[in-house]
Formats: C-alpha cells, sequence, structure tokens
C-alpha cells in the first residue's frame, strides 16, 4: 500500500482505539477489528503486533479514565486475535469456516497475545495484591537488568528507589487496593541490578480475578532521557553558559531560600564584584580573549571561597560576579570573603601569548534578614560597588546597617 493511504489506515484505527479507551461503554471488539484491519491493509510484518501495543500504551497513558490499564490489557489481546485470525482468512481463503481453521482459537490469542507482552518495546507486569511479580516481559527485564525467569518471584520493590518505596506503597494500599478498581498512574525512580538508577513511567490498574485471585497489572516505559533532559535545561536556565556559574535567577533563587530558611536575628551578605577597565581587554584583544579572561576570573572566584560553607558565586552579566554569603554572617565573614576575592585575582592571567593583569572592586552589603529582600539586596552591594570603584581598583566597601 502507498504511504500516503498507510498513513491514512494508521490515523483512522489509532482514532479508533482512542475510543474504545475512553468510551463509556468498552467495546473489545474494536481491538479484534483494528488487527483485523491491519492484516487488510496488508500491514503484515511480524514486528506489527509489538509497535500496535507501543501505540496503544501511549494513549492509555494519556488517558483519564481510572481503568484503561486494563482495556488496555483487553485490548492487545483482541489485536492479536483478530491480526490471527484475518491472516488465516488471508492464507486459507477456500478453507470453510465451519471446520475451525480459520477461526482463531484460544490458544492462538494468547500465543498472539504473548508474543506482544514477551517483545513489547514498554516493560509489562504481572503481579499480586502484595506485590510479589507473577509474571513480566523482556522489556521490564532489560529496563532492570535481570532476566525475565529471575523477576517471577520478587517484589517490585525491590527495583523501587529506597526515598520512593513508602510513596508507591500509599498509593497502591491506601487507594487501588481498598479500592478493588481503577488505575494509579505514577513517574518515580527505579535501582536497576547493577545499583545505577533510572526513572519509569508507570500505570498500575487492578484486575478483577476471573475464578481466581485478583492481580496488579502494571504497564509502564523508562523515561530517564525525558527526566535528564528535563534536568539538563533546567540546569542550563539557572547557570551561565560561558562560565558554568550560577546566573542571576540562580542567585535570586539562592538568595530567598537562605532568607525562608534563617532565624529572625540573622544576616544575609553578598559581595558585588565589578572587573576594573575590563572594556580595555575587549577592545585590545578581542571578544574571544574576553572570554577567556571571564572564563578564568569565574573558576579563580569560585575556587577562593570553595571551603567557605555555603558561599556561592555566580555571574549576573557582562563582567559582573556575586558571592552570596548565607547565614550566620557578620562583618568579619564578609571582610574574609572580599579579600579572598580580591587576592584570587593577583596572578595575571594567561591568554595566547599575553599575560594580563585583571584587578576588581568589589561593593559588599550586609542585611538583616529582617528586611531582605533579594533585588533590594543585589542593589545595596550595587551601590556600594559603585562607591568602591570611585575610590581606585581593586578594592572593596563594604555597607552595614
Amino acid at each position: 500500500m502507498p504511504v500516503a493511504p498507510s498513513l491514512q489506515v494508521l490515523t483512522d484505527l489509532t482514532a479508533q482505539l482512542a475510543d474504545a479507551l475512553d468510551a463509556d461503554r468498552f467495546d473489545a471488539g474494536t481491538g479484534t477489528r483494528v488487527g483485523a484491519a491491519l492484516v487488510t491493509a496488508h500491514l503484515t510484518d511480524s514486528a506489527v503486533p509489538g509497535i500496535s501495543a507501543q501505540v496503544l500504551y501511549r494513549l492509555a497513558e494519556h488517558s483519564a479514565r481510572p481503568d484503561a490499564g486494563l482495556r488496555l490489557a483487553v485490548l492487545l489481546t483482541e489485536i492479536g486475535c483478530g491480526f490471527q485470525a484475518r491472516l488465516h482468512e488471508m492464507v486459507c481463503p477456500s478453507r470453510p469456516s465451519t471446520e475451525g481453521v480459520g477461526r482463531p482459537t484460544r490458544r492462538d490469542a494468547e500465543d498472539r497475545f504473548r508474543i506482544v507482552f514477551d517483545n513489547a518495546a514498554f516493560a509489562i507486569a504481572l503481579g499480586d495484591t502484595n506485590g510479589t511479580l507473577l509474571d513480566a516481559n523482556r522489556g521490564l527485564a532489560e529496563m532492570i537488568g535481570v532476566p525475565v525467569d529471575q523477576l517471577r518471584g520478587i517484589s517490585v520493590y525491590d527495583f523501587a528507589h529506597p526515598d520512593d518505596r513508602d510513596e508507591i506503597r500509599s498509593l497502591v494500599y491506601e487507594k487501588l487496593v481498598p479500592a478493588g478498581a481503577g488505575t494509579v498512574k505514577l513517574d518515580r525512580r527505579l535501582i536497576r541490578a547493577d545499583g545505577s538508577s533510572g526513572w519509569i513511567s508507570f500505570a498500575i490498574t487492578y484486575v478483577k480475578g476471573i475464578g481466581g485471585p485478583d492481580h496488579l497489572l502494571a504497564v509502564g516505559a523508562d523515561v530517564t532521557d525525558r527526566h535528564l533532559l528535563a534536568a539538563e535545561l533546567h540546569r542550563q536556565a539557572r547557570h551561565d553558559p560561558l562560565t558554568g556559574l550560577p546566573n542571576r535567577r540562580h542567585l535570586l533563587e539562592r538568595i530567598q531560600s537562605a532568607i525562608a530558611s534563617a532565624g529572625e536575628e540573622d544576616r544575609i551578605g553578598l559581595c558585588f564584584a565589578d572587573l576594573d577597565h575590563f572594556k580595555h581587554v575587549n577592545d585590545r584583544y578581542g571578544h574571544g580573549a574576553g572570554d577567556q579572561v571571564l572564563t578564568a576570573v569565574a573558576t579563580r572566584l569560585h575556587d577562593s571561597v570553595r571551603d567557605d560553607g555555603d558561599c556561592m558565586i555566580a555571574r549576573i552579566g557582562g563582567d559582573e560576579f556575586v558571592a552570596l554569603i548565607p547565614p550566620p554572617v557578620d562583618d568579619r565573614r564578609v571582610a574574609i570573603v572580599a579579600e579572598r576575592l580580591l587576592a584570587s585575582l593577583a596572578e595575571p592571567i594567561t591568554v595566547g601569548d599575553h599575560s594580563l593583569r585583571i584587578s576588581a572592586s568589589i561593593g559588599a552589603a550586609l542585611t538583616p534578614v529582617a528586611d531582605a529582600r533579594p533585588e533590594s539586596l543585589l542593589a545595596a552591594a550595587d551601590t556600594c560597588l559603585y562607591h568602591a570603584k570611585s575610590g581606585g581598583t581593586g578594592r572593596w566597601v563594604l555597607a552595614s546597617p
């Protein structure tokens, strides 16, 4: 089938599955019809059932219905049944249906579901209501790093991150199991067999047993990359791309956090540093050299206060750097930090064939927490910086109310 018609068929079938997942009255036959339609459209590659399962999982993941996980399992089975039945009909069209050869048996459906279960690109686990694994697929085994046959009989909580176990148990045993129905969805950390950690997104559904015990069905996907990307984007939004130091946003967050956690009598300090005559570096040696100087300065300033508790260095723009000195802090500690910052720039900075002497002026502010606001604290330090620069280079001035 040409690409465009195939895409239309897949779009229509996906819409049918989405409707089945969210319909008030669940029609399991939708899965059978979709499986048959895939074969009719000549989409008969052995990978098709697994891909169909991936699509169905994504639909269930975004469904608002509490029984979406259970409907997912039923539709997976029915897709396999319809796929198998239609494939038999096309391969053996001359055999009378009364012989039962072209019709799917229960074993056919179970075999097809097993293929989907074992080869799905996402993780599937079946456990008892205590969390003991009764069955699992290769997707879960690869995610955790344990062979399938070794997963059976162990507790799913063995692979949950220690900090998340109580919360997961609470969701399952206070919400899901007492209700005897429904689905809970969660994104939580896991611990792999090699000790490394990752993130997994799971939908756990309570499945009523038919002539047997009830079960918990979990369907999930590894979302570690998504969380790593989110963490990296968060880091980039709060750090200076040139020097790697915290940026203005991060600095203001840390100031606010320090204020919130401090006692009423505590004070908070800032040292606002501006490089002296830095414009001359850019004008004479170029902006590339200027960037090298800024990077070297950032490293020196950071290293100079590395041993000073929670003191943080941020670059807030251009050649401006700020040292945050969280409580407890007094005049002496501010003086020590300011002197260390200036001393770190005493040695020349080598850029190519040039040895450049760089100095800075610092305005320091020490403010009671009770009156402190991040922006006003920065403004106070900036005012002191102006006074420092007016008196010459390489010096610092402290304003203490």
